[in-house]
């Protein structure tokens, strides 16, 4: 991105320079690619004599020399993690996991994750105050004493706001509901970057299968798994697929029933995954299904071309959209 604005200044500048054939054979020299053809064009040969009105600025060698060197972008190194075991307490490294950079290897941003977290957060919350109005009071609305001679203020019911005991003016008026709809791309980058955060910290783990629970599995094999691995005190376990689809008096649905015996420990399934669940749980451990359909469905949604239909809101009248 940053060789297109340098390009457009080296053909303004050959523009309207007097060597009109000579600047347009290294323009296009220049922008295909080669600083060692630029050079060489740059230099007289015999057949072509160059007049002193027609050097070229030194300048302009150093501008494209710029140009050619920052197109040579880094490319970001894959992220690798180890395969563990669920059979036993202790470890068993199974091999080597790679994960691609542009999910877990991302420059987090902590004031998007604060974002997610502040819309889930608000978005189930509902204020149910609601305070009556001298209409919804109950009592009489008869006019406490006359208008006039008894040197008092004159008034019209003892449910005005401004009596003791009656009603409100301007109170809250519930059920009122703090809903809102977060953008779809922080959303998106909220999740790559706690996703990014939680590797980073070590605070990520992938094993095979929950199938390879033990059947004879209980509770206290679970919590001795995770005190033995350093996992916790808070625990989320993501499986690619929901936990009432796991078939009767199997590895994993005796898991499934360790985990909802323990407070601390939640079973969650892949669709369901969120930037507050992360952050509620100290550690998140997922199986190889569930890191390749998570890498599979965000890479996706970056790189979609329809994005525009879901980050701005389409007018119902095609052609306004046009």
């Amino acid at each position: 991105m940053q060789s297109i604005p340098l390009r457009r200044f080296i053909g303004n500048y050959l523009r309207r320079s007097t060597c009109n054939h000579h600047a347009f054979r290294i323009m296009s020299t220049a922008t295909g690619g080669n600083l060692n053809d630029v050079e060489s064009a740059m230099e007289p040969t015999q057949t072509q004599i160059i007049s002193q009105s027609q050097v070229i600025d030194p300048i302009l060698v150093n501008i494209a020399r710029t140009t050619l060197t920052d197109t040579n972008i880094a490319v970001t190194p894959i992220r690798q993690a180890w395969i563990e075991n669920m059979s036993t307490p202790n470890s068993i490294k199974l091999g080597l996991m790679e994960l691609h950079p542009n999910i877990f290897s991302i420059h987090p941003r902590p004031d998007v994750i604060q974002e997610n977290h502040k819309w889930q957060t608000l978005y189930k919350h509902v204020d149910w105050t609601c305070m009556k109005t001298r209409s919804e009071l109950r009592g009489s609305n008869r006019k406490p004493w006359p208008q006039k001679g008894t040197g008092r203020a004159r008034h019209g019911s003892r449910r005005a706001p401004m009596w003791i005991g009656g009603g409100w003016a301007t109170g809250p008026r519930g059920p009122k509901t703090y809903f809102y709809m977060l953008p779809f791309h922080k959303r998106l980058a909220g999740l790559i970057s706690t996703l990014t955060s939680k590797l980073a910290q070590n605070d990520l783990h992938i094993v095979d299968t929950f199938e390879t629970f033990p059947l004879d599995g209980t509770v206290e094999h679970l919590e001795e798994l995770c005190e033995t691995r350093g996992w916790g005190p808070s625990v989320l376990f993501v499986d690619q697929i929901d936990v009432s689809q796991y078939p009767m008096a199997t590895s994993a649905q005796h898991f499934q029933q360790a985990c909802e015996s323990i407070n601390h420990m939640n079973v969650m399934p892949v669709y369901g995954l969120n930037v507050y669940s992360m952050l509620k749980h100290e550690t998140l451990v997922l199986t190889i299904d569930a890191i390749r359909t998570i890498e599979q469905r965000l890479l996706f949604n970056l790189n979609r071309i329809d994005l525009r239909n879901v980050t701005h809101k389409q007018h119902p009248n095609p052609i306004r959209n046009m």
